[in-house]
């Protein structure tokens, strides 16, 4: 990382700088908006934010007006997928479009780490600037925090954020991990060394007006947005305006928070006459952080949570919306996961991916065609290099395996402790038992024959460290 430290005032000055200028201009005439191969793309990651965190998944305590009329004016996507139910990993796979192992990412990196993602793997932002694509990144990036590993290098034109979790700070809970100050950074510069509350608690706004600003400011030529939040990964921080604001604590109120910055990104593009052009995609990184209880999403009825390959762990929200193009008020039901996005967005601009990668061009499902099916006839849940479950259509199969479970979960803030649990060889009927409470496996042996197969060549292929 490089350190070229700013002063405090240098640093509120930077920031503020990038922050005016936000009025929004009228909408541009026909001959300024973009061509039809070249639409935009937004991506709104959250971090940590369970599968009912959001209205239409059936969130209660606080409201969510802007993602519900999101729904109502796109699709849900009730069977969506991420690569990894842990940070680092989940990241890299949105990004390149491959499980994290096939491009060097097992788990999390740390402020001490000396690598990140591979170098050669192809980032969806340097995908689309071969089209000519104006690239922006705002908010955690976790893929690697050296010169060479941090967003800037890896396809995007600007980047300000964070380059790790906003947990790994000195002021983390448990003092055994003894982390390093938390820099906030612009580019390659350092623009604060020690990130404070008082910071964490603007980081929403702040990446949310950093990307109105640059809708704005692109309003004429083709542009990529990805937005992954800090929130609402703990420690949980909210401004003024959200404060105590819900019946759910400050989780509630982050969730708000979060809403309403998807709200102004829709109204800039409105605002600007591009709302037809743009695709905007809300989803998460992973299930939510049940350690930390009341500062913890729910995935409920669906099992577990982060760090675990249990739907609550890798199902997530997702919606996405497209006026004019994705069908207002629909669902899909079909399989679906982070690691389509990069195919799927280099199929709507035109432009050919990579040669070697996992996910598959979802844009079937979302323009609601009849019929339309998931484009994976098997998925794949590893935890590092273990591959601990798989599946096909309705049925997934979970290989024996210990994990962790609070014991009891935290509150205030304070995580929980873990308690450690062991499942054995199980097949689950998701369609029947999305809590995956029912073993099925003596009734359907020719499915775990069939699923012990494709694991064989799962593990093969992903289930061993490069040496």
């Amino acid at each position: 990382m490089t350190k070229q430290f700013c002063t405090r005032r240098q640093f509120c000055k930077a920031v503020g700088f990038g922050l005016v200028s936000l009025g929004l201009s009228g909408c541009a005439s026909l001959n300024q908006r973009r061509a039809s191969d070249k639409p935009n793309f937004i991506i709104i990651f959250c971090d940590d934010m369970g599968y009912g965190d959001i209205g239409p998944f059936g969130a209660n305590g606080y409201s969510t007006p802007n993602l519900d009329r999101m729904a109502a004016e796109g699709m849900v996507f009730t069977d969506f997928h991420v690569g990894s139910s842990v940070c680092s990993p989940s990241r890299a796979a949105i990004m390149t479009g491959c499980y994290p192992n096939r491009v060097g990412v097992p788990g999390n990196f740390h402020p001490g780490s000396k690598n990140g993602m591979n170098l050669d793997a192809v980032t969806i932002a340097q995908l689309v600037k071969q089209k000519g694509y104006a690239t922006a990144m705002y908010g955690k990036w976790h893929l690697g925090h050296l010169p060479e590993y941090l967003p800037t290098s890896r396809g995007f034109d600007e980047w300000f954020g964070l380059p790790y979790s906003n947990d790994m700070w000195p002021y983390h809970p448990d003092k055994r991990y003894n982390f390093p100050d938390l820099p906030l950074m612009e580019g390659q510069k350092v623009l604060n060394p020690a990130v404070e509350p008082e910071d964490q608690q603007n980081l929403t706004t702040w990446f949310t007006d950093r990307t109105v600003k640059f809708i704005n400011k692109n309003k004429d030529r083709p542009f990529l947005i990805y937005l992954p939040h800090a929130m609402p990964h703990v420690p949980l921080y909210v401004s003024d305006k959200y404060k105590d604001k819900t019946k759910r604590g400050v989780f509630g109120d982050v969730i708000e928070e979060i809403d309403w910055g998807v709200g102004k990104i829709m109204d800039a593009l409105k605002k600007n006459g591009i709302d037809e052009d743009t695709l905007v995609i809300f989803t998460s990184d992973n299930g939510p952080w049940l350690l930390y209880g009341d500062h913890a999403g729910s995935a409920d009825p669906r099992r577990e949570g982060k760090m675990t390959s249990f739907e609550g762990g890798f199902r997530v929200p997702c919606v996405m919306r497209w006026p004019g193009r994705i069908p207002k008020g629909k669902r899909c039901d079909e399989l679906a996961s982070t690691i389509d996005l990069l195919p799927t967005i280099a199929a709507l601009a035109q432009i050919n991916p990579p040669e070697k990668i996992d996910g598959k061009d979802i844009s079937p499902l979302m323009f609601g065609i009849p019929g339309a099916k998931s484009p994976h006839d098997v998925y794949y849940y590893f935890a590092g290099y273990n591959l601990q479950a798989i599946r096909s259509g309705k049925w997934k199969l979970v290989f024996p395996h210990k994990y962790s479970i609070p014991e009891p979960a935290g509150m205030g803030g304070q995580h929980g402790k873990y308690g450690l649990r062991e499942i054995g060889l199980s097949l689950f009927d998701l369609s029947k038992d999305i809590s995956e409470t029912t073993d099925v496996k003596d009734k359907y042996p020719d499915m775990v024959k069939r699923l012990e197969e494709l694991a064989v060549v799962a593990r093969a292929e992903l289930g061993k460290k490069p040496r």
